[in-house]
């Protein structure tokens, strides 16, 4: 299985594609996939990982690691899976983006700032 994901390119690396098997990431056929797990033509494969949730077709098998498109012929998404991660994106790029705290005190100037922004002065 960690071969497999790594030749298909959703984990840059074999040790972290394992490392998401264990965690229970993966799920093959509906079931959680181990890293030693046999791959086979035909299985539907839920990964989840910073891109989002796939859920991919098994098309072809490999164990290593080539261009991008060589991977992508690797593997075929559902189309449920591709609306749902569109549907996350969007609802993303939609909610507001917040400013980070200011750590500490503010500074005499922060603060003047602050009470023009209250309307203290």
């Amino acid at each position: 299985m960690d071969k497999w994901l790594w030749a298909a390119r959703f984990f840059k690396t074999r040790a972290i594609a394992s490392h998401a098997c264990e965690l229970g990431r993966i799920q093959s056929n509906g079931q959680p996939a181990k890293a030693a797990r046999e791959v086979h033509v035909g299985d539907l494969i839920q990964i989840k990982n910073d891109s989002g949730v796939y859920t991919v077709e098994v098309l072809e098998l490999s164990e290593l690691r080539g261009p991008a498109a060589t991977a992508q012929a690797l593997y075929r998404e559902t189309d449920a899976s591709r609306e749902a991660r569109a549907k996350a994106e969007e609802e993303r790029k939609m909610m507001q983006q917040f400013e980070a705290l200011p750590e500490g005190r503010p500074t005499g100037r922060n603060r003047r700032e602050l009470d023009r922004f209250r309307g203290r002065r």
